[in-house]
């Protein structure tokens, strides 16, 4: 039951990182806000492939591990995506970058899904129990 529920909450996680990724590539304006990104001119474009890609690549790494049973191991590109934007804002926090309410925002949000993503792939990688049909 308890990998069941997992896999949900990974799934549920993944659904929200690939709507968002899809809006950015149809709006970069989308991650003005949400990012204090400026999407004037040609960044526009920047900001439309690489965040899009970002939330895309790790929503689907997510969405892989938790629904095939033999590709847990995809769990592990999100975990690694998140983890390496929260290494850099840190590095950023320590060089003394300004810091205000929307980074650390971010930063709580890069450590859940490292953590969850990170956790999950050890959690689903374990058999759920004898004769359990929720191993495979």
């Amino acid at each position: 039951m308890v990998h069941w529920v997992l896999r949900g909450v990974v799934l549920l996680w993944a659904a929200f990182f690939f709507i968002l990724g899809v809006r950015g590539i149809l709006d970069p304006a989308t991650f003005t806000d949400m990012f204090g990104i400026a999407v004037d001119g040609g960044a526009a474009n920047t900001v439309r492939a690489d965040l899009s890609a970002f939330f895309l690549v790790s929503a689907g790494g997510a969405a892989i591990g938790a629904l095939m049973p033999r590709w847990r191991g995809a769990l592990l590109v999100p975990a690694a995506l998140y983890g390496t934007a929260l290494v850099g804002r840190l590095v950023g926090v320590a060089s003394g970058d300004p810091v205000n309410g929307a980074i650390v925002q971010a930063m709580i949000v890069e450590a859940l899904s490292t953590l969850l993503m990170a956790g999950s792939w050890r959690l689903l990688s374990r058999p759920a129990g004898p004769g359990s049909a929720e191993s495979a």
